[in-house]
């Protein structure tokens, strides 16, 4: 069948979504993929699927602007007149949803995390909810990437418990992201890097982060403490580059700039470490276990589901630089060899719990059944 995938940006299609797209066009399903035009748009194409631009402003709350995004993926709809919709992040799941149910087309959702509005448990926050409430509850499935999610959008009523299937986040490309080998720290912290992958977000815990390298490098001066990622100004919950630029120049962290290929900074990394207040499942914390990194994150929704405490890892308080630098500590007293058997179990975490392929057999088999129903349903119809 042709299967339309939607995403806020062409960039997560690229890199969140490609196992998913390839597998779907092996199984011979004719894949169009909606998102806002960006750089990484034209790369699409070697995945095999076809793409189509959409204007969005994925931040903006204005009706109006709402409105037409709703009218836009309606129209799109109705021209591909696609046999499935898969949609991801908030307004391709809300208004493309919407659009979708509107044309009789089954809905698969993917709730890949709450975002900041429901951390911040606003006006907007209520806004959203509503709003999943009318877009979700017609869907076939909705796929949630940890439990506490899934209970809680069932306990708020914005989603049929019948309809809704976990998955283990988006999955880890095993043969991508494959074990590399530690370096040696040396002694007193020498050469050790702790490393810091996201979008700049507050959200992410910067200013947590920020206050534990302060306090571990008046103990450890010779440690690096790394960002990597782009500064995303749209997003309300971004830092400024002025702000980026005061923290490097205070000397307490190095920023690396953005980059399409993470492996070489996971690599050259000897803890990765991510402070988040609130996770779906996290994708850099994948990436690192499954190359034999330890990690260091908090007891957030989403972010403990990855990281074994003192076995894989270690567990910090959410909203606490103190209680990060704490943990660091104790990575940097490890020996190296410690650390190794660390990411080694880490990355064992990640083939046992988190293949790539658990999600997209998932997804397969939900496709089939769906294709199935509605074959069973046409059926019906055309014998009456």
């Amino acid at each position: 069948m042709k299967i339309i995938i939607s995403l806020n940006t062409a960039w997560n299609l690229l890199n969140f979504r490609a196992g998913l797209i390839r597998a779907l066009v092996r199984q011979g399903h004719e894949v169009v993929a909606i998102a806002p035009a960006d750089n990484y748009a034209p790369a699409l194409a070697t995945l095999g699927c076809r793409f189509v631009p959409i204007a969005m402003d994925q931040w903006g709350t204005h009706p109006g602007q709402d409105l037409l995004l709703l009218w836009r993926y309606w129209r799109c709809l109705r021209r591909e007149q696609p046999g499935l919709y898969l949609g991801y992040t908030v307004k391709p799941n809300v208004y493309g949803s919407l659009a979708a149910h509107c044309l009789g087309i089954p809905v698969i959702n993917n709730i890949a995390g709450l975002g900041s509005v429901f951390i911040r448990n606003g006006w907007m926050a209520r806004l959203v909810r509503s709003m999943y409430k009318v877009s979700l509850r017609k869907s076939a499935s909705v796929f949630f990437q940890n439990q506490d999610d899934q209970k809680l959008f069932i306990a708020n009523g914005l989603v049929l418990s019948d309809a809704t299937q976990v998955l283990p986040g988006s999955g880890i490309d095993l043969d991508r992201f494959r074990l590399a080998a530690m370096s040696a720290s040396g002694a007193s912290g020498d050469k050790f890097r702790f490393l810091l992958v996201a979008r700049l977000l507050w959200d992410k815990g910067l200013a947590e982060y920020l206050e534990a390298a302060k306090l571990i490098r008046q103990r450890w001066p010779k440690v690096e403490c790394c960002l990597l990622g782009f500064v995303d100004t749209q997003n309300p919950s971004g830092i400024s580059k002025t702000q980026l630029d005061a923290w490097v120049a205070q000397g307490h962290v190095t920023y690396l700039g953005v980059s399409s290929d993470v492996r070489p900074n996971i690599a050259e990394a000897d803890c990765i470490v991510l402070p988040s207040y609130r996770e779906g499942t996290p994708r850099s914390l994948l990436e690192a276990a499954a190359m034999g990194r330890p990690i260091i994150t908090t007891e957030a929704v989403g972010c403990r589901d990855v990281v074994e405490d003192g076995v894989t890892g270690y567990l910090c308080r959410v909203r606490d630089g103190v209680d990060l630098a704490a943990k660091m500590e104790r990575m940097l007293a490890l020996t190296d060899a410690q650390r190794a058997l660390m990411g080694a179990r880490g990355r064992a975490k990640m083939e046992r719990q988190f293949d790539e392929r658990i999600v997209i057999d998932k997804y397969l088999q939900t496709i089939e059944t769906i294709s199935r129903q509605r074959s069973v349903k046409n059926g019906c119809t055309q014998g009456k």
